[in-house]
């Protein structure tokens, strides 16, 4: 889409500081942080959200956008000290930017419920 801020990432229009890429997937940290390490997992594909990923039947997008946010969080060493994915869907559920994307958060303890 030529409007959305994440297809302009991927299109190197917008820089990113991106810590993880492949063929599907791109991953890069987010500038309004909200732990030591955020990180953002956004297919290469403009799916405006998770649920219109399942409308479409998207499950091999999701998976590799899940499988994206696990390996980003081991590199990002995230692993022993735990971290959370979240994918907000819709602007209530905190949605601002409607290009699917996991939110991978770590470096500090994580409190529940988050909000």
């Amino acid at each position: 889409m030529s409007n959305c801020i994440f297809c302009k990432i991927v299109a190197g229009e917008i820089p990113a500081q991106v810590v993880y890429e492949d063929e599907r997937a791109v991953a890069f940290r987010d500038i309004n942080a909200q732990a030591p390490t955020h990180v953002l997992v956004i297919p290469r594909a403009h799916v405006a959200s998770l649920a219109e990923a399942s409308e479409r039947g998207e499950r091999e997008l999701l998976g590799h956008v899940l499988d994206a946010a696990a390996r980003v969080a081991a590199q990002e060493g995230l692993r022993e000290g735990g971290y959370r994915t979240v994918i907000n869907t819709g602007a209530g559920a905190g949605q601002s930017v409607f290009h699917l994307h996991a939110h991978v958060l770590g470096g500090r303890p994580l409190s529940w419920p988050p909000g």
